[in-house]
């Protein structure tokens, strides 16, 4: 599998298990699964998702850095991540929570096209 793919996918994941680790804990409250638990064990459970985030962000940034051999620059690399999450967690939010879009999202997003595709202009 190339850089780029590899990169990319690696990103992808890390997001999910960001999104759930961050925002995960509150569809468990809103179920009542997690409504009684202490604020420390919010956080112990959320680093626990998270150490897998970073068993794939990790290697997405050294794979994909230019200074590594890989095709992106640092700033490509962070603005991708960006976009990334930002999906990752739009998706999330309509599948968990029942998110509607509108119109000022959908302009976000093409905003958000625009900055990636001003990143990686020559």
């Amino acid at each position: 599998m190339s850089a780029v793919l590899l990169t990319i996918l690696f990103l992808v994941i890390s997001n999910v298990f960001m999104t759930f680790a961050w925002y995960g804990h509150l569809k468990l409250q809103a179920t009542g699964t997690a409504s009684n638990w202490p604020l420390y064990i919010v956080i112990l459970f959320s680093w626990g998702i998270a150490l897998f985030e970073y068993c794939f962000q990790v290697p997405a940034n050294r794979i994909g850095f230019d200074g590594n051999g890989g095709p992106f620059s640092l700033i490509q690399l962070k603005v991708m991540q960006e976009v990334i999450t930002l999906v990752v967690f739009v998706v999330f939010s309509i599948m968990a929570f029942g998110m509607e879009l509108r119109w000022n999202h959908y302009l976000a997003f093409i905003l958000l096209v625009a900055a990636v595709y001003l990143v990686f202009m020559k």
